[in-house]
């Protein structure tokens, strides 16, 4: 089973964030490009030059995570998105971030 196949499971109350060889053995799974920012955060540009083609990626970023009630943080600017993953309630990285962020590479 592939990352971008596996369940994405919300944090459950008591749960620590990700950190170390644990992080790690996730994050080695993903397309090129993402960044493991802090231990906290996971974050990737994605160039995209033509705006609205940049728009509808950011709106399927947006349906996704409303399909999944798991919401990135999402910049655009000219020829950029920027995608940021945490789990509020660790106050980092869960394995619901890195399944997620597998499920953007989809639709990238």
């Amino acid at each position: 089973m592939t990352l971008h196949d596996q369940p994405l499971v919300p944090a459950r109350l008591g749960e620590t964030r990700l950190r170390g060889e644990a992080l790690t053995a996730l994050t080695s799974q993903l397309q090129a490009g993402w960044l493991v920012v802090d231990e906290h955060q996971l974050q990737r540009d994605f160039a995209i030059p033509d705006w609205r083609a940049a728009v509808v990626f950011v709106n399927a970023v947006a349906d996704l995570a409303e399909a999944v009630n798991h919401h990135p943080e999402i910049t655009l600017s000219s020829g950029n998105v920027r995608v940021v993953l945490w789990t509020h309630d660790v106050d980092g990285l869960h394995a619901a971030d890195v399944v997620m962020a597998a499920r953007i590479e989809l639709l990238a």
